[in-house]
């Protein structure tokens, strides 16, 4: 899935040490290319003149794309949508259902570290919030006010409560990532690698998630300082972790979202069989319909697929991050996602895939933004 937006502004000239590109407003188009990946070294200008067509690579082996370079990399939008967020995935309809619940086996002491904390949040939550869920009910008479009544179901204003205090939570590590990963490049005064833009997406969608659910309820005063405290002291403990060590940090998150993907997959589920009544037909709310793209129909639903989905795509980032290393590998997301058949079946890009999947994107970048035969003739 090539990022999408509409083309601003006079052609791109891209520059890629001995290699240039010009991205037309056809080929932008055509292309749907959001971002662009090139050396520290490259200049990235905004231009009217004539295209220069790429030399040999080998000229300059530095140009050659891969996982690993020695300079990092740029992340400058080469579009502008006209929309007021960040870029995001809208899936279609086979997208949406393709999703799986995975998980990422603890191989090493860190994944296992990471792992153990996120289960004993789950479990701790579980417990205060005295929330169960038991794959077969105690007793199959057992009615949906019975079964909610002994903590086997939530209802409606549960699943808000709980949805809404993971999603105020879950907007934390991408921003805290972006923001010390934006401090380093300043600090250090080198490109980033692609890394902050792929973080401040994923904080903003989880904010997206926050703002959607809370046009179903307004959140109470006990709720709103049980989620400031939360906050408080997640983003710190996040911030200093992630100052040791951003690699168990992003597996943190993967295996934070994969309990995600289990919490919105229950609740579909349940929604489904008809245990949540109150959700029934209830119409999906304005501003996730504009978000997602939904058609205007659309139910609520229609919303817990979508946020599903994005959680997927989260798992499938955050791990893949954490099998590459931080300080010298290139994001291989910052150009492209994969399409949720391959985000929902697979729990991870490993660091080979990883690299070959970024070279990919070099050669469909090259192929869709060569300029015109026409222009090339001149």
């Amino acid at each position: 899935m090539i990022r999408t937006s509409l083309l601003k502004a006079s052609p791109l000239y891209l520059h890629h040490n001995a290699a240039a590109f010009r991205l037309t407003r056809t080929s932008c188009l055509a292309a749907a290319c959001r971002r662009t990946i090139t050396s520290s070294s490259a200049q990235t200008t905004i231009k009217e003149a004539t295209p220069v067509l790429p030399r040999s690579s080998s000229d300059d082996t530095a140009s050659k794309p891969g996982l690993t370079t020695p300079d990092a990399v740029s992340t400058l939008p080469t579009m502008v949508r006209g929309d007021w967020v960040l870029f995001h995935p809208v899936y279609s309809p086979d997208e949406l259902r393709a999703v799986e619940v995975l998980h990422q086996r603890a191989n090493t002491w860190s994944d296992k570290i990471a792992y153990g904390l996120v289960k004993f949040a789950r479990a701790t939550f579980d417990f205060v919030s005295g929330y169960k869920h038991p794959t077969v009910p105690p007793s199959p008479d057992m009615t949906v006010a019975q079964l909610r009544k002994a903590g086997y179901l939530l209802d409606d204003r549960a699943w808000l409560t709980r949805i809404l205090v993971l999603e105020s939570i879950a907007g934390v590590p991408g921003m805290v990532a972006a923001t010390l990963r934006h401090l380093t490049s300043l600090r250090l005064m080198r490109r980033d690698s692609g890394w902050i833009h792929t973080c401040l997406e994923e904080a903003e969608n989880e904010r997206m998630h926050l703002m959607t659910f809370m046009t179903l309820r307004k959140p109470s005063i006990i709720l709103r300082a049980i989620v400031l405290a939360a906050q408080g002291v997640f983003y710190n403990l996040f911030f200093f972790s992630y100052l040791i060590s951003p690699r168990i940090c992003h597996r943190f998150v993967g295996y934070l979202e994969e309990e995600a993907v289990v919490t919105y997959t229950r609740c579909i589920a349940d929604l489904e069989a008809g245990r949540i009544p109150e959700w029934s037909n209830k119409p999906a709310p304005e501003i996730s319909i504009d978000y997602w793209r939904l058609p205007p129909d659309a139910k609520l639903l229609d919303v817990l697929y979508a946020v599903r989905s994005d959680e997927t795509t989260h798992r499938f980032v955050n791990h893949s991050l954490a099998n590459l290393n931080p300080d010298t590998d290139v994001n291989p997301f910052a150009l492209r996602e994969p399409d949720m058949h391959t985000k929902g079946k697979k729990i991870a890009f490993d660091r080979t895939e990883a690299e070959a999947y970024i070279s990919e994107s070099h050669a469909l970048l090259g192929k869709k933004i060569a300029p015109p035969p026409d222009e090339q003739s001149r």
